[in-house]
């Protein structure tokens, strides 16, 4: 039996540039990124060196990248940023993606809309 180990980056904080009207494009707005990804047990949990291990700054690193491209829907972000990671760290096996806009202009009032991607 494998051994699994979860890592999560939690509220990531991005000034960026999604959503569909052209106002979110041009003004843009905050947002918050979660990112859970799982993988087996390396050897990091014996050998206590980053080579062997997830580096969660180049994780961050990725997200960041994405969340700098401009996108009409969260889902396509998400989309992008799982395919990165899923690229550079073939060894993860399930990552959850939670992308979260702050103040969405939904005509009401309201904390944040969220979309989360999970595979």
């Amino acid at each position: 039996m494998q051994d699994k180990i979860t890592i999560e980056l939690e509220n990531m904080k991005f000034y960026a540039y999604h959503g569909h009207y052209e106002i979110e494009q041009k003004v843009g707005n905050h947002f918050l990124v979660n990112l859970l990804v799982e993988t087996d047990a390396m050897a990091a949990t014996q050998t206590d060196r980053l080579r062997d291990a997830l580096d969660y700054q180049r994780l961050y690193q990725l997200v960041r990248e994405e969340m700098e491209i401009p996108s009409h829907l969260l889902e396509h972000v998400a989309n992008r940023i799982s395919d990165k990671i899923n690229t550079e760290f073939p060894n993860v096996n399930h990552m959850k993606v939670k992308i979260s806009k702050m103040n969405p202009p939904m005509g009401g009032e309201m904390q944040q809309v969220s979309v989360t991607l999970e595979r």
